[in-house]
């Protein structure tokens, strides 16, 4: 008696780390690609079509689509989090008074708040030097993955920077509205948060 059937054979095509939404983390993975088999005596002989390609969870064995790859990980969130606080605090001083420590010191603690516990004065004297495309694109990187709300926070901080030694100036103003831009926000969300922040920022006497 010959017994036959179908099967999918599998191999790997390659070994990684992604963010893995059901385990809502980083996790390894591996990305296969399969191919139906009829087997014989449930060995596989004869190989029939290809069941195209997926991404498999090694924790939790969840299969996604090949796109889930173009996902960042958390790990590349935070980096591109904290190199765009970076970019945005450069940019910001740039248009005020770069050399006020306040303002220095208020642009430091925005960086390191934001997870760069290392930002200290040779690292903002770096940033400050760098080409002003380089900093628009990060900016711009860290907009793309951030809400509304968190954008806002973001473009309140740039304000708060520039704010640490006195009143918005024209050009200060000017570059926070393209900062806003930067992130991804309309001309209008960028007039509201800057009235706002402006209204709420307590200048501290002799500013």
């Amino acid at each position: 008696m010959l017994i036959w059937g179908l099967c999918v054979i599998y191999r790997t095509l390659g070994r990684g780390v992604f963010f893995c939404r059901r385990c809502g983390g980083d996790r390894e993975y591996r990305h296969r690609a399969g191919r139906r088999f009829v087997t014989v005596f449930f060995v596989p002989l004869i190989p029939l079509m290809k069941t195209g390609e997926h991404v498999q969870c090694l924790s939790c064995k969840i299969r996604y689509v090949t796109e889930v790859l173009k996902l960042p990980t958390t790990v590349e969130m935070q980096l591109a989090h904290i190199a765009g606080m970076r970019a945005l605090a450069a940019v910001i001083l740039r248009a005020g008074d770069p050399a006020n420590p306040v303002a220095r010191r208020r642009a430091l603690d925005a960086v390191t708040g934001a997870g760069d516990k290392g930002y200290d004065e040779d690292a903002l004297r770096q940033d400050l030097a760098a080409p002003a495309d380089a900093a628009r694109r990060k900016v711009g990187a860290l907009g793309a993955q951030l809400q509304t709300e968190a954008r806002e926070w973001c473009l309140a901080e740039a304000i708060r920077i520039a704010m640490a030694d006195g009143p918005l100036t024209g050009p200060e103003r000017a570059a926070a509205e393209h900062l806003a831009g930067c992130l991804g926000m309309t001309q209008a969300q960028a007039v509201g948060v800057i009235t706002l922040t402006e209204q709420n920022t307590v200048l501290t006497p002799g500013e």
